[in-house]
């Protein structure tokens, strides 16, 4: 089930190349779309960080990568 304000796969082809690239250490249990999306989510509904949907990654996980990506 997607929300209305998840990434197109045209979007995202614009956006992935943006985003900065992670060091080489283990695989990512989320990918960057994933915690881009929550991103989207939180930033157009308001909600709280903790009360982003279960089919998000973590809301700490969420909130880490925004405040690095600002």
């Amino acid at each position: 089930m997607g929300y209305s304000s998840d990434l197109t796969d045209k979007e995202w082809e614009i956006v992935e190349p943006l985003l900065p690239t992670k060091k080489k250490t283990r695989p990512p249990l989320w990918t960057k779309r994933q915690i881009l999306d929550g991103v989207f989510y939180q930033l157009k509904n308001g909600c709280n960080w903790a009360d982003l949907p279960k089919d998000f990654p973590p809301y700490s996980t969420v909130f880490w990568h925004y405040k690095h990506w600002c």
